[in-house]
């Protein structure tokens, strides 16, 4: 059974709340991820909830220390959610689903619409107006992730007005989100590999007395323009994804194939 009990937790705790999740990933590891930031983020809070129960707030310490993986900008959310849960006393079994349930999809999504989508494009940007030498492009850059920063504390304020009703949200709209996101991320992506990806062939076939044909510019870019580009990302995505490839090993063979090429006058 619930128990009650009054609300300790203020606005203004919510709020420090939203910028200490910033911290989460500064203990990352690859045994337990996120989880002893994600545990150091409640502590403050935690122990005002269990101020006076410390098999209650050893409980809680022990179950978020459990492996956790979630998207940065969602972390504030996720534990205001939680810590709304432990205030009321939930039982322990309902705060470790919910928790579990969430932190997946929330990952998808912010991967999708923080990583993949809205800071690729400012990335590219920025990036267009630096190479000018336009000084805006840094400042443009730091401002929106700074505003990634503090959208952190509405978000935690959301979760925890939200309480136990964020789960059936998330899980109603979470496929929406991610499939729409995910076609803007497709189309950055595709741009990207256009714009910042340049493979040329640099062979040229003799055909008569005095005339060549430049493979590249004569039949490769006429039939379909940075064909090798994205032909060789795809090839790279297949080996990482299908043949689970390690990403160090695809750079090294990456080293040696131009290396080799461009020895050869391939490329």
């Amino acid at each position: 059974m619930k128990k009650e009990s009054n609300k300790v937790i203020t606005k203004s705790d919510l709020t420090k709340l939203g910028l200490r999740s910033s911290l989460v990933c500064l203990t990352f590891n690859y045994e337990r991820m996120m989880a002893s930031g994600f545990t150091y983020v409640q502590v403050p809070l935690l122990r005002k909830i269990y101020k006076n129960d410390k098999e209650g707030l050893k409980e809680a310490l022990a179950d978020n220390m459990e492996f956790i993986n979630t998207h940065p900008n969602f972390v504030g959310f996720l534990t205001g959610l939680l810590l709304s849960l432990e205030e009321a006393h939930e039982e322990r079994g309902i705060i470790k689903g919910i928790k579990t349930a969430l932190y997946a999809p929330l990952a998808g999504i912010g991967d999708a619409l923080f990583w993949f989508t809205l800071l690729p494009i400012m990335a590219g940007i920025c990036s267009s107006f630096a190479l000018e030498g336009n000084i805006i492009g840094p400042i443009l850059f730091a401002l929106v992730y700074l505003a990634l920063v503090v959208l952190r504390i509405p978000l935690t304020h959301f979760g925890y007005k939200l309480g136990t009703k964020s789960i059936e949200t998330i899980n109603e709209n979470a496929a929406k989100i991610s499939k729409a996101a995910g076609i803007v991320g497709i189309m950055v992506i595709g741009g990207l590999i256009a714009t910042y990806i340049s493979l040329q062939l640099t062979v040229t076939i003799p055909l008569n007395e005095g005339i060549t044909l430049d493979l590249q510019t004569e039949m490769l870019d006429k039939i379909f323009p940075n064909l090798l580009a994205i032909t060789y990302v795809g090839i790279l995505y297949y080996l990482l994804k299908k043949k689970n490839i390690k990403p160090v090993l695809l750079i090294l063979g990456t080293f040696i194939i131009v290396l080799a090429c461009s020895y050869f006058g391939i490329l």
